[in-house]
């Protein structure tokens, strides 16, 4: 008989770890559940070299000989403790650093693992590319959607493990380092200076960064809610025109989602161009390119500021439901062109139909495969969803769904199925035909 939570492989008696999520089986692990991490890194920008001790807090969910976190083997691991104890034996091998406790920890007991560890972080590679810690020209940039947070600290890598963050960032003093939450300390020593933030509200792994360049940091309230920015001051000129609507637009989404659910708001620009922007909790990551004075990148501006509410407080706990990160922050993008002048979502969801309907019909919205769950398609067909949704419901049930979702899942970990069963409370008729043909189907409805 196979136990719950395991299958059995490779012969009678030997039992191996169900994955967590299909998408990524190699990612997240059992046994316990992270409260909070606390990262004490050292970063020398020249030579790309970093070293950390993580403290990592946590209890178990069952009894076990042996627990393992995510880490790169790009990064090599020192030493290890376990509850205060004496150093505990370890292995690392293919991506998991497994540790054995000397004593059996009860179920529900605490487990409190220090490891302490030093290399050379490089990005993880992946199905789409590289993902994690970066190398820049002058610096270093963390974007570790979906599997990358190994790359530079161990850790529980599933998107609904999440906990509270302590981030101390040592490095070279020219240099202006970030990471999400609160500033709460930071000490100029010699030629090296130290940055400790707090990030109170629960984070998943993959949105925990560290941002450092030759930046200024600039500081500008809205409606009592701090909104910065840090950015090369080359750029400073661009970005205020670039980025000159962005209090609007968080009033705005504040209007239709709700609060905005995290204690400030910081655009990074680096000195870089980079492909596409990213998320961050708290913080938004553009390149260079984004910021050309043109206001060309103003619906990817929109894009990720939506994604503090729809992928950061709330977060999927299974990969396949992407469409609940990149759906809303591309119905996000359509909204905020309605809102600000531009064309109507109706007008914008009629082209968006127009060209899926021109693509092939090989994706599937609710269940897209890890192959294919970045893909343009899913984005569009999600924000489409939403729009159709918004038709059956009208404007008023709609917003007021959204406002529910986000203040009743804030800073939770989401599915589908708790979005449709809510949805249900919002209309007095069936809206199963919509999603079986939005998100179960192929076929473009």
């Amino acid at each position: 008989m196979v136990k719950p939570g395991k299958f059995a492989a490779g012969g009678a008696g030997k039992f191996y770890e169900e994955p967590l999520d299909s998408y990524l089986p190699h990612v997240g692990n059992r046994g316990y559940r992270v409260s909070r991490y606390e990262l004490d890194l050292t970063y020398k920008v020249a030579g790309n070299r970093l070293s950390g001790k993580a403290s990592i807090t946590a209890a178990t969910t069952e009894i076990r000989t042996k627990f393992a976190f995510d880490l790169s083997q790009s990064l090599s691991v020192s030493k290890v403790s376990v509850n205060g104890a004496r150093p505990a034996k370890y292995t690392h091998q293919h991506g998991k650093l497994t540790i054995t406790p000397a004593h059996a920890i009860p179920a529900g007991g605490a487990l409190s693992v220090t490891v302490q560890y030093a290399g050379t972080p490089r990005p993880i590679r992946s199905l789409w590319g590289e993902v994690g810690w970066e190398e820049l020209t002058e610096g270093a940039l963390v974007a570790s959607q979906p599997n990358g947070a190994a790359s530079w600290f161990p850790c529980d890598d599933h998107p609904g493990s999440k906990a509270s963050y302590q981030i101390s960032i040592t490095t070279d003093s020219p240099y202006f380092a970030l990471a999400n939450g609160a500033l709460v300390r930071k000490q100029v020593r010699a030629s090296h200076t130290t940055w400790v933030y707090e990030q109170t509200e629960p984070m998943a792994s993959y949105l925990a960064t560290i941002q450092i360049g030759h930046y200024e940091r600039r500081h500008a309230d809205h409606d009592g809610l701090p909104m910065y920015a840090v950015l090369p001051p080359r750029l400073r000129t661009a970005f205020e025109h670039d980025f000159g609507r962005q209090p609007q637009m968080m009033e705005t989404f504040v209007r239709l989602f709700g609060p905005y659910p995290f204690a400030d708001y910081t655009v990074v620009v680096t000195d870089d161009e980079l492909e596409i922007p990213i998320e961050a909790q708290g913080i938004s990551v553009f390149g260079a390119n984004h910021c050309d004075g043109r206001r060309s990148a103003e619906r990817l501006v929109a894009h990720e500021l939506a994604h503090q509410w729809f992928g950061n407080s709330l977060t999927l706990g299974s990969w396949r439901d992407i469409w609940l990160h990149e759906g809303f922050a591309c119905y996000a993008e359509w909204l905020w062109s309605e809102n600000s002048g531009g064309p109507s979502a109706e007008e914008i969801a009629t082209q968006a139909h127009r060209n899926l309907t021109g693509l092939p019909y090989d994706v599937l919205l609710g269940d897209p495969g890890p192959e294919l769950m970045f893909d343009d398609r899913v984005y569009k067909r999600g924000a489409l969803t939403l729009h159709a949704l918004r038709t059956a419901l009208g404007d008023g049930a709609f917003f007021d769904l959204l406002r529910q979702w986000t203040a009743k899942h804030r800073h939770g970990t989401v599915t589908t199925e708790e979005f449709t069963d809510l949805a249900a409370h919002y209309t007095d008729r069936s809206l199963r035909p919509l999603w079986d043909a939005w998100l179960f189907q192929k076929a473009m409805p």
